[in-house]
This record gives C-alpha cells, sequence and structure tokens, in this order.
C-alpha cells in the first residue's frame, strides 16, 4: 500500500477502536496525528500507525524492534530460569538491572549467555529489594504456583508469607515499581475454585495496585510453533487507574508450524543445528516407528494399542498426548520438561526419537546461540519450563506502551 497518511476514520477502522480513543491518545501522545493544513483535521502517517500491533497486521509488516519509546525502561525478573521471559523483554528493549534465580543450571545459563546481567543466584526470600526502591520501571516473574491455608485468615499480605507469591509482593511493595508483569500456569486460574487467584489480586490491591483482567495468551497466535498457553497478570499502581489502560498484545493471524521451527524459514534463517538428545528404547522405538507423524496410540494394530498402552487401554479419555508424533504442518503440542514422558510425548516427524535440545529450543524460539547449561535432563527442564521467547516478545512490546503512558503522565 503506497498511501502514507490516513484520516481519524480510516486509522480507526485500522486499529480497530472508535475516533474518540485516537482522540484520547492523541492528547495522552500515545497516537500523535499531524494536522491537514486546508481543513485542519485530524490525519496520521503511517510509520505511526504500525507501531500497534493492528497496523503491523494491517499493513502486512514485521514488527518493528523499535517502540517509541521516550526513555529506556529498567526491570527486576524474579524466578527467571533459563531466561526466555527475560530475553524476549530485552529484544522489546527493556533492560534488566537485576534477575533472581534459585537453580544453579539456570544460573549458569543466564551468567553464559548474559554475562552482563546481574544475576542473585540464591532464595528470593533472602533478597533484600529497598536498595531499588523507586529505581525500577518494571517487576516481572512466574512465581511458582503455591496453595494457602484459609482457615481462621483474612488473607492480607502477610497472611501469604511462606509462598513464593510473598516474595513476588513483598519485591513489589519494597521495590515501589509503577507496573509488575507475572506470568503463569493456566490452572491457576481455576486453583482451589479461583481462589488462589482472588488472594492473590487481594493482596496487591492491599498493596496499592489495580491489577487489569488476568488474561491466557496462546503462544500459537505471536509466532511461537507450539500449542503452549500462560496466563499473564500485569497491574499499575493506583494513581494511574482511570487515566490509562493496558492492552494485551493483538494476536497474529498467521499460526507457525513444526516446520517452521525447524527449517529455514521466517522463523530462523537456517535448518536447525544438530544436538544432542534422548533416545528410545529398543521396544519403544520399535512401536513408535508404526505411528504416523499427527497421530498417536489409536492408530497402531490393536494388540500393540493393548500391549503399550497396558491398564490405560481399558479406561476412558483419548489420551491424545501417549505415543504422539507430532507433524510437520502443525505447531508442536505443548513442550514439557521431558520430551519422552509416556502421557505427552513428543516424537519427531519422520526420524523415531524425541526432540533433540535444539529442536526443543528453537520450539520455544529460543536462538540457536542462546546455550543451555547443566545434563542434558537439565537442559531439556529448563526449556520446557521457559516463558517462549517470541511470546515474551510481543508482551514486551505491550508493557513499553504502558510505560510510555506512565512516562507521559508523570511529566
Amino acid at each position: 500500500m503506497n498511501q502514507r497518511i490516513f484520516s481519524l476514520s480510516e486509522t480507526a477502522e485500522i486499529l480497530n477502536v472508535d475516533k474518540e480513543t485516537l482522540r484520547r491518545w492523541d492528547n495522552l501522545g500515545k497516537l500523535k496525528s499531524i494536522r491537514n493544513p486546508i481543513n485542519n483535521y485530524r490525519e496520521y502517517r503511517k510509520e505511526d500507525i504500525v507501531l500497534f500491533e493492528k497496523g503491523k497486521i494491517y499493513f502486512n509488516e514485521k514488527p518493528s524492534s523499535i517502540i517509541n519509546t521516550k526513555k529506556i525502561y529498567k526491570s527486576i525478573e524474579l524466578f527467571a530460569g533459563a531466561g526466555g521471559l527475560a530475553l524476549g523483554l530485552e529484544k522489546a528493549g527493556i533492560e534488566h538491572i537485576l534477575l533472581n534465580e534459585i537453580d544453579k543450571y539456570a544460573v549458569q545459563t543466564l551468567k553464559r549467555n548474559r554475562p552482563h546481567w546481574k544475576i542473585e543466584h540464591s532464595d528470593v526470600s533472602k533478597i533484600d529489594f529497598t536498595p531499588y526502591k523507586n529505581k525500577i520501571d518494571l517487576l516481572t516473574g512466574g512465581f511458582p504456583c503455591q496453595a494457602f491455608s484459609y482457615a481462621g485468615k483474612k488473607l492480607g499480605f502477610e497472611d501469604t508469607r511462606g509462598t513464593l507469591f510473598f516474595e513476588f509482593a513483598r519485591a513489589l511493595k519494597e521495590t515501589n515499581a509503577p507496573v509488575f508483569l507475572a506470568e503463569n500456569v493456566r490452572g491457576l486460574l481455576s486453583h482451589e475454585k479461583g481462589k488462589t487467584l482472588e488472594i492473590m489480586i487481594n493482596v496487591l490491591n492491599e498493596l496499592g495496585y489495580h491489577v487489569f483482567k488476568p488474561q491466557v495468551l496462546k503462544a500459537i497466535y505471536y509466532k511461537v510453533p507450539q500449542k503452549r498457553e500462560r496466563l499473564i497478570i500485569v497491574g499499575i499502581k493506583k494513581e494511574f487507574m482511570g487515566k490509562i489502560n493496558y492492552s494485551y498484545p493483538e494476536p497474529n493471524e498467521k499460526i507457525y508450524t513444526l516446520k517452521d521451527a525447524l527449517k529455514k524459514g521466517e522463523l530462523f534463517d537456517k535448518d536447525v543445528p544438530k544436538s544432542s538428545g534422548q533416545k528410545y528404547p529398543k521396544r519403544k522405538k520399535e512401536i513408535l516407528s508404526l505411528v504416523p507423524a499427527g497421530e498417536y496410540w489409536r492408530s497402531l494394530p490393536l494388540e500393540i494399542q493393548k500391549e503399550y498402552m497396558q491398564k490405560s487401554f481399558y479406561l476412558g479419555g483419548g489420551k491424545t498426548g501417549m505415543a504422539r508424533r507430532i507433524s510437520w504442518d502443525e505447531p508442536c503440542l505443548t513442550l514439557t520438561c521431558s520430551p519422552a514422558q509416556k502421557q505427552t510425548e513428543r516424537c519427531h516427524p519422520e526420524e523415531t526419537r524425541p526432540f533433540e535440545i535444539r529442536e526443543y529450543a528453537r520450539i520455544q524460539t529460543f536462538p540457536d546461540d542462546w546455550i543451555f547449561e547443566g545434563s542434558q535432563s537439565q537442559q531439556y527442564k529448563q526449556i520446557g519450563n521457559a516463558v517462549p521467547v517470541n511470546l515474551a516478545e510481543a508482551i514486551g512490546y505491550s508493557i513499553i506502551n504502558l510505560l510510555n503512558d506512565i512516562n507521559l503522565i508523570k511529566k
């Protein structure tokens, strides 16, 4: 499309917002208009429109690595793991001034790949965050979901002590970060019939934060060739309530497949490099060799189904992850901490073997030069637990837009 200037109505249609929203964004500086010299009407430049995800999709352009940031935003990340979330946020333009992780192999991975990052290898409960008060813009982390004891408690901030969520909340209280980003498994929505998440939100409110409605993001809509889901929770200091809103990243229309992950194409500029990987025992390999790409145990001959499934053969449910071979033309199923678990099998589409380390990393959209430390099983665990890098990058852009709005208000 050669057109470079768009009217208020055209821009509203492209970004799927109403005209009043565009006028408000103009006043806030979120999307500045230019004035038509003849009639003084608001008009918008294409290069400004494509800073928004819907604009990129409309013009069929790749996301820019440059967001209209007013400053470099600084973050602290807890429970950093092997760096999937941190790397994605870094690609979006966020600077990490501290990362915390307790697993020594994940720490080795972080130090190997980003020697300039300050990495605290310790129990998070031992870290004093008060030196960072009012010095960061963002606190992030994927705290493990832990149950609370409800008996006789109001379950405020102090009552969550002893859980890793408490440590996340404590870091937030001590740093006074204007924005936080938490990620977790989808199951947190229904954990204890939703009561666990409700308590977490109440505690965050108690600490002076407004929590936007948590949302499950499907990684396949964010340039990740994997059917992975993560629950995203974003909040801001209450002083900014009513002045700005947070928009989760807009989904991409294109879905990427296993072929996109492992072969040269849009996601990677070369085929996946060879690496080490787990092997199947002899009989398991013989059985899985009979499963076509995209199929699972039900495609086996009946007697072999019974041999492989054993007692599970006679129980209900499809068990579609068992003896599962992924096909080239579908996104991979969610990776686990081991590629050869019987309940969640992830077999290569052509070769009868589990995915190798570098293949696992590609499916999580880690770059090929991101090296994982530790034993083979430790490497699989780190990759399987990570937030996909491309999903984290998309979230990062949305967080930067939010921080830009806060920065405008502060000024």
